[in-house]
């Protein structure tokens, strides 16, 4: 099983170029990070994968386990196993965190059955347990009023309950605290699995110091010019981006 990316271009609507050719191979039981400078095209790539509309794409494909994920709505890709932690999540006021988690389960069963209530209940407590989740966010509309560590940790919330094929992570450790971090990262390391794939996009070293990845790769003008081990991330840490200028043009 993998999720394969080859040579994808993508635009925004108005025909501005973004990614120019990424190559990108996650199998399953594997962790890639990808690091890169603001308007690398990171958080595109993460966008283009999931389906937002706010992109076209223009050549190359994605693949999950050889079915082709362009070809499918949001819903579909989701259903098949793709998961998005967003940067900035949204907020959906009206809807309780429990009923919302429930009916994106319940989506996921054949038609005619139904979620178990009291193992459903139980499965969520034990994650929001470990999340360092106080009981009450349940009622609470999802992420309404959330502080900017507590929407982060309900993203990884929602993966735990969810246990996607893939998991992609779009600066999750933005705007984390290092008690926030390490918990977050408690969350996401509970998700390695055999069967599991996972890319983490972030700037900093940080993160990885908590999460291991596989490996490391580095995004320039819309493709990635570097591919390494963890110690590629201490690498940037060090010397930065600028060196990656001439790669990028290559």
């Amino acid at each position: 099983m993998s999720l394969l990316i080859e040579n994808l271009h993508a635009t925004l609507q108005n025909g501005t170029p973004i990614l120019k050719g990424v190559n990108l191979e996650i199998p399953a039981g594997e962790i890639h990070a990808i690091m890169g400078p603001n308007g690398s095209g990171k958080s595109t790539l993460s966008k283009v994968i999931s389906g937002h509309e706010s992109y076209v794409v223009t050549d190359g494909s994605v693949t999950l386990d050889d079915t082709d994920l362009l070809e499918m709505d949001v819903d579909q890709r989701s259903r098949a196993g793709i998961f998005l932690a967003f940067q900035y999540p949204a907020e959906v006021p009206g809807v309780s965190n429990a009923n919302f988690i429930r009916a994106a389960l319940q989506a996921r069963l054949p038609k005619g059955q139904d979620i178990d209530a009291v193992a459903y209940y139980k499965s969520l407590y034990a994650k929001m347990d470990l999340l360092e989740m106080d009981r009450k966010f349940t009622a609470r509309s999802v992420n309404e009023g959330f502080s900017g560590g507590e929407k982060k940790r309900n993203e990884i919330l929602q993966m735990l309950m969810l246990e996607p094929k893939y998991c992609i992570l779009d600066e999750t450790d933005s705007g984390l605290d290092i008690d926030a971090l390490k918990i977050v990262a408690k969350g996401v390391n509970a998700m390695r699995s055999e069967n599991r794939g996972m890319l983490l996009i972030t700037h900093y070293q940080r993160l990885l110091d908590y999460i291991s990845p596989d490996y490391v790769h580095v995004m320039a003008e819309g493709r990635i010019v570097r591919s390494g081990g963890p110690e590629l991330a201490l690498e940037l840490e060090k010397e930065g981006y600028e060196f990656l200028k001439d790669l990028a043009l290559a």
